[in-house]
């Protein structure tokens, strides 16, 4: 893409994304993301009803008069997008692609989070970690993301590692964060550092699949292409069994990731391409 191309695309997403972050997702983000604690803010005159043991007695004794200390919720906080790039995620039967949904996902995630004030960083990967931006403020810092995200590529067109990714995750980032781990999770199995990175971060997966991961279509036999590892592999979609099997594959694959997800205290939430994104992270703020 030249830069002009680029540039119109990063403009395209902005528009798009923050105005979905703005009037759908803020508040909803705000609300489902607790701060870091309660900070000190001010002492007000007591009102009968107020908790006596927020009574400031030093002030209290000092004016006669009884006062309570004041706290509000330290907000500020920092979202990491952990964001699978590998060669399956340009896949799309529909009208769009792995990577174009895992794009404004991010996208509307950065948005959300920077009207919270908060801090993004952002990590890419395929069976390595591609790019590691460390989390700052600021509409640029958003809009640099969302640029990273349209152009890099994975330098290895051969096989997604999450391990990889939160291994690095884990050891580069060293305070808590608010972290979503978006991906096809084609991914050799990663219970370890899932179980690291939960116990530390308020961690969440989403899962990104299109209807023919799951679902072959009966057009007899074809040659297919294994996207991770470029094999290749005649298939008779003709056969029920085939494609029974091959659906029995995806949801064991599928269940697995629920399993660990759930065993560690995080959450995974499943998107299908052809699905309204929208609905499925609005459903999930809303269930926090």
């Amino acid at each position: 893409m030249t830069t002009a191309e680029i540039l119109s695309k990063v403009r395209k997403i902005e528009i798009k994304t923050k105005g979905l972050s703005n009037h759908i997702f803020s508040g909803d983000y705000h609300a489902a993301f607790k701060g870091k604690g309660m900070s000190f803010s001010e002492v007000r005159e007591y009102i009968p009803g107020d908790d006596v043991r927020a009574i400031d007695w030093n002030v209290t004794a000092r004016l006669s008069t009884p006062y309570i200390k004041v706290f509000e919720e330290e907000r500020e906080q920092t979202l990491m997008l952990l964001a699978d790039i590998s060669n399956s995620s340009i896949f799309g039967s529909t009208h769009t692609t792995k990577k174009n949904i895992i794009t404004e996902l991010c996208a509307v995630l950065a948005f959300s989070a920077n009207a919270n004030n908060d801090k993004v960083g952002l990590l890419l990967f395929s069976n390595k970690v591609e790019k590691f931006i460390p989390p700052q403020k600021g509409k640029s810092h958003i809009l640099r993301i969302i640029r990273e995200l349209l152009t890099t590529e994975a330098s290895d067109k051969t096989g997604t590692d999450i391990t990889q990714a939160l291994s690095f995750f884990n050891n580069v980032i060293r305070q808590k964060t608010i972290c979503f781990l978006i991906s096809d999770f084609l991914s050799p199995p990663f219970e370890k550092p899932l179980r690291l990175a939960a116990r530390k971060h308020d961690f969440i997966g989403v899962s990104i699949y299109d209807k023919m991961d799951r679902e072959l279509p009966d057009v007899g036999v074809i040659e297919v292409v294994d996207s991770e590892t470029k094999a290749l592999h005649w298939v008779d979609t003709g056969s029920k069994k085939a494609r029974n099997a091959y659906t029995e594959l995806f949801d064991r694959h599928q269940k697995y990731c629920i399993d660990q997800f759930h065993k560690n205290g995080a959450n995974l939430i499943s998107m299908r391409t052809d699905q309204d994104y929208v609905k499925k992270l609005k459903g999930f703020f809303n269930n926090r």
